[in-house]
C-alpha cells in the first residue's frame, strides 16, 4: 500500500485516538501512516495480513509483518522523535509480562477512557497520513 510503516487502530477508542495524536506530534518526518480498523483501508489491510476480526487494538504493519500488543507499541516507540525513543527499552521486559500489562489496559480502555460513536476524521492537514 505504501513504503511507510502503518499503524492500525480502533477508531472508536478514545485511548487509541489519543495515542494516534500523540504519535503524530512525535513523528515529524511522517514515518507512519494510519488507518482505523473500521475503515475500508483498515479492513483491507486486516484481510491481507489475516488479522482476526476480534483484534481491535493498535497494530503495527511494516515490511509485510504485523506486530501486535506490546511488540507493536515498542516498535512504534523506536521511531518517535526525541526521548520517546527510550520507551523502546521496554523490549528488555519479557514479552509475556509486557503483553499481560498491555491486555489489562486494552481490556479496560473503554471504561477508563471512553469510546466514540464514530471514527475520528483527520484534519485536512493530516488527511494524507491516513489511508
Amino acid at each position: 500500500m505504501n513504503s511507510n510503516a502503518i499503524i492500525l487502530f480502533d477508531g472508536v477508542c478514545n485511548l487509541c485516538n489519543n495515542s494516534v495524536q500523540f504519535i503524530i506530534k512525535r513523528d515529524q518526518k511522517a514515518y507512519f501512516k494510519f488507518a482505523s480498523l473500521q475503515s475500508d483501508a483498515g479492513t483491507a489491510l486486516a484481510a491481507d495480513h489475516q488479522i482476526p476480526d476480534d483484534v481491535d487494538s493498535i497494530l503495527f504493519v511494516k515490511a509485510g509483518k504485523v506486530y501486535t500488543e506490546s511488540s507493536a507499541i515498542v516498535r512504534i516507540a523506536r521511531h518517535l522523535d526525541g526521548a520517546w525513543k527510550l520507551a523502546a527499552a521496554a523490549w528488555v521486559i519479557p514479552r509475556p509480562i509486557r503483553n499481560k500489562m498491555y491486555r489489562y489496559v486494552a481490556k479496560n480502555r473503554y471504561r477508563w477512557f471512553g469510546r466514540q460513536n464514530e471514527c475520528m476524521l483527520p484534519s485536512p492537514a493530516l488527511k494524507e497520513r491516513f489511508l
